[in-house]
């Protein structure tokens, strides 16, 4: 696959390309995605910053990447720019991810349930390293997960 075609060299370079961009209008880079949807396709810069995410710095991060976007050209495919905050449900996808939200609620999803059947894990994030994941259930039951084994892991404000 060329670089034009290929995701992860697409996320990557939008990355190199947005992180500064971010950095100088007060906002930082949660994640990227390029994805096709249907029959089109939609790269999708979600912004972050410790006060919460308002339409103006969407906006503004949009109206900034815009005309640098047009000049790396790293998509060969027409696609739309989506720049949107991850929500209060975000996936915690990499450590950083895992860092902000330590003591905070979670939901954890796991590949292959437990041998009780349990598939999903409510609790709050107590700590982790590169290879297992420590949640407090409601229970105030330590539960350590292997890394491997989990399909995604979200915040989880819903819960009580």
């Amino acid at each position: 696959m060329s670089k034009q075609t290929h995701k992860g060299n697409i996320v990557s370079s939008v990355w190199q390309l947005a992180e500064p961009i971010a950095t100088k209008i007060g906002v930082e880079i949660w994640d990227i995605n390029f994805v096709k949807e249907g029959s089109s396709y939609y790269l999708r810069i979600f912004i972050d910053k410790e006060s919460g995410i308002t339409i103006d710095d969407c906006e503004n991060m949009s109206r900034a990447i815009d005309k640098p976007l047009d000049e790396l050209d790293p998509i060969s495919q027409n696609y739309f720019l989506e720049v949107c905050s991850p929500g209060i449900e975000r996936e915690l996808k990499c450590d950083r991810h895992l860092e902000k939200s330590i003591s905070k609620k979670v939901v954890v999803r796991l590949i292959r349930p437990f041998d009780n059947g349990v598939r999903q894990i409510l609790g709050k994030l107590d700590s982790f390293d590169k290879t297992s994941i420590s949640i407090i259930t409601h229970e105030n039951i330590i539960t350590v997960i292997p890394r491997k084994n989990v399909a995604f892991i979200k915040l989880n404000d819903f819960e009580n």
